[in-house]
C-alpha cells in the first residue's frame, strides 16, 4: 500500500486518491490517538509482556495483550458480543463522527464494510468449549455464529445500521491489506461512496500454539531485521479507517480553509495498492520475496509514483529469519538502500489478520502527527 499526505492530484489517470476520513486504532501500543502518539515518540509499548502457561508445553512467550477495559456491545447486537467485536468497537468508536457524517451525506445503503480477520471470535469459542468440557453445558450467551469468520463485518454493519456490501476477507496476514484494494475498487466502480475498512484479531491459544508448533515464536521481545532475530510475538489489535473518494468535509475540520481544494491538501490519502500471490508454500513466502516485490511494484504503479517518491516503508517484519531476509531482498530490489524501512511489530506484536491495517494506522499516525 502507498499512503501519502495528499497535496496534488497525480496526472496519471490511474491514480485516484482515496481519502482517509478517520482512523481508529487500539493495540498493545495504546487505546487512542493521544496515547499512541506519545508512545511512538517514546519508542515504548509497555503492554508487550511475557506470559506463562499459554503454550501447551509450558514454554514462555511474549504477547501484545490489551489490558484496557472494553465497552460492551449495545443490546441490539448482544448475540454478537465477543471480545473480538468489543475490541473492534473500541477502535470504531474513535471514528464514529466521520462515519455518522458519511451516513448522513450518502445514505446507509451507500457505505460498505470490509474487514480482515483470521480469528474472529475463536477466543470466546475456546472459553465456551472449556466450560462445556468441565460442566457439560455451553455458556448461555454463546453461539457458534460468534466465531464465524464473517461475524466481525456483520457486527460493524449492524452496529451502524448499514445496508451496503458487507463481508470479511481472511487471507492470513494479508487479510486487512486486501481490504484496501477491494475498497478502492468498490469506490472507483461507483458501487458505494464510502467504505469502513480495517482488521481485528484477538489472542487465542489455538493461534499461539499453532505458531509455536511451527517453531516461530520468540520468548523475548521480537527484534525485526536484527542479526539475532529468533521469532515473532503474537498480539491483538483493531484498526479501522473510513475511506471515500471525496475528502473529509471542512465542517469536521474547523481550522482548515473552506475551499474543497485547500481542504484536500491537508488530508491523508491512499494513493496505490498492490497485491500478489506467489503460492510458494502454505506457511512460507518465496525465499527471494518474489511475491512481495510484485505487490510493491503494483502499488507504485497504481499510485503513479516512482520508488524515490516514497519517504518511509513500514515493513511486515515479523522477526523470523526467513520473512525478514526475503522482505529485505524484495525491498532492496525495488527501493534500493536509501528509503528508510522499519517494522513496528515490537510495539504491537504480530496481529495476524489485523496486521496490515495496524501498519497502515501507524503510517497514518506518522503523517497526521508529523513524527
Amino acid at each position: 500500500m502507498t499512503i501519502n499526505m495528499s497535496n496534488t492530484t497525480k496526472k496519471d489517470s490511474k491514480c485516484t486518491p482515496v481519502y482517509i476520513r478517520g482512523c481508529g486504532f487500539h493495540s498493545a501500543l495504546g487505546k487512542n490517538a493521544e496515547e499512541i502518539h506519545s508512545r511512538l515518540q517514546q519508542g515504548a509499548s509497555p503492554d508487550m509482556l511475557p506470559v506463562t502457561g499459554w503454550l501447551n508445553d509450558g514454554s514462555d512467550t511474549v504477547v501484545g495483550k490489551i489490558h484496557d477495559p472494553l465497552s460492551a456491545v449495545p443490546a441490539r447486537c448482544q448475540q454478537q458480543d465477543t471480545f473480538n467485536n468489543r475490541l473492534a468497537l473500541s477502535a470504531l468508536q474513535q471514528i464514529t463522527a466521520p462515519i455518522e457524517q458519511a451516513i448522513s451525506q450518502y445514505g446507509k445503503e451507500r457505505l460498505a464494510v470490509i474487514i480482515g480477520t483470521s480469528t474472529s471470535g475463536i477466543s470466546d469459542g475456546e472459553q465456551a468449549l472449556s466450560q462445556q468440557m468441565n460442566n457439560g453445558t455451553f455458556p448461555a450467551d454463546y453461539h457458534y455464529y460468534q466465531q464465524e469468520i464473517g461475524n466481525p463485518a456483520e457486527f460493524v454493519a449492524d452496529y451502524f445500521g448499514l445496508e451496503g456490501p458487507t463481508y470479511t476477507i481472511s487471507t492470513a496476514c494479508s487479510s486487512s491489506g486486501r481490504v484496501f484494494l477491494t475498497a478502492k475498487r468498490l469506490l472507483k466502480m461507483g458501487i458505494v461512496d464510502a467504505v469502513i475498512v480495517g482488521g481485528v484479531d484477538s489472542l487465542c491459544q489455538l493461534t499461539l500454539n499453532g505458531f509455536h508448533g511451527l517453531d516461530a515464536l520468540s520468548n523475548t521481545l521480537c527484534n525485526p531485521f536484527s542479526k539475532n532475530r529468533n521469532g515473532i510475538n503474537i498480539g491483538e489489535a483493531a484498526a479501522f479507517m473510513l475511506l471515500a473518494l471525496a475528502p473529509k468535509p471542512a465542517a469536521l475540520h474547523p481550522n482548515q480553509a473552506d475551499s474543497s481544494r485547500s481542504n484536500a491538501k491537508q488530508q491523508i490519502a491512499l494513493l496505490g495498492v498492490g497485491d500478489s500471490s506467489d503460492a510458494h508454500h502454505i506457511s512460507a513466502p518465496h525465499p527471494e520475496g518474489n511475491g512481495a516485490e510484485e505487490a510493491m511494484r503494483k502499488a507504485l504503479d497504481d499510485a503513479g509514483l516512482a520508488p524515490e517518491d516514497i519517504g518511509y516503508i513500514n515493513a511486515h517484519g515479523t522477526a523470523t529469519p526467513l520473512n525478514d531476509e526475503m522482505e529485505a531482498k524484495a525491498i532492496h530490489r525495488v527501493f534500493g538502500a536509501k528509503t528508510p524501512v522499519s517494522s513496528t511489530k515490537p510495539f504491537t506484536g504480530h496481529t495476524l489478520g489485523a496486521a496490515s491495517a495496524v501498519e497502515a494506522a501507524i503510517c497514518w499516525h506518522i503523517l497526521h502527527y508529523g513524527h
